[in-house]
């Protein structure tokens, strides 16, 4: 018997998952454009602040891993306690959605600025140090989106439309999922934290 608490999380919200998804995929393409309309002296910039930026963590002058940890957990909370929040108040719904595709954005820009300037090897440094905590990151936070998307779609349908029913469930489940993927991002914090700067370090021989 499927628990409600769960329903955020199953095949109901399908539809749901689909559309941010790509909404999300959009974003990812979007930010690589945006990374290839960069003039090459903006591109070589940026890329040079990235490049310093390894080269100090391989020579072990990156920052501090428990206060880097705690900046990152705090970072991460903040942003699950917006979309959160931006779930309860329904009219915050299309805000959601802007998260996921600026999330996108700033995923494909990283990726092309890297790409751009290094071709395969950027490629390689990308997906090595960059992408592991994104597979923690993304779908935390495309999961916690689509729980406050739902809620809203209940609460629109209970209160406005019907005029009847009960919102708790749905209350409850939206506010699970979002401890839940807090929980997620609070690993990938700590894996950026803690390994990213290594594997940034061992990387950064190759660019």
């Amino acid at each position: 018997m499927k628990s409600p608490f769960l329903q955020p999380l199953v095949k109901d919200q399908l539809s749901l998952y689909i559309f941010v998804g790509v909404l999300f995929i959009v974003g990812v393409v979007f930010g690589v454009v945006m990374a290839g309309a960069l003039t090459l002296e903006q591109q070589q910039d940026l890329t040079g602040d990235v490049e310093h930026f390894v080269k100090l963590l391989d020579a072990g002058l990156g920052p501090d891993k428990a206060a880097s940890f705690w900046d990152r957990a705090w970072f991460h909370t903040k942003w699950m306690l917006l979309i959160w929040l931006l779930g309860l108040t329904v009219i915050g719904m299309p805000m959601l959605l802007v998260l996921d595709f600026l999330k996108g954005v700033l995923v494909g820009f990283s990726m092309g600025l890297l790409i751009g300037q290094h071709a395969w090897i950027g490629a390689f440094f990308w997906f090595i140090s960059v992408a592991p905590q994104n597979i923690l990151i993304v779908p935390a936070l495309l999961i916690a989106s689509v729980g406050g998307i739902s809620f809203a779609v209940h609460f629109i349908k209970v209160r406005l439309l019907q005029n009847s029913g009960s919102l708790t469930h749905s209350f409850a489940a939206h506010t699970l999922t979002a401890i839940g993927m807090l929980a997620v991002l609070w690993v990938a914090a700590w894996f950026e934290a803690y390994v990213s700067p290594l594997i940034m370090g061992w990387a950064s021989r190759f660019l």
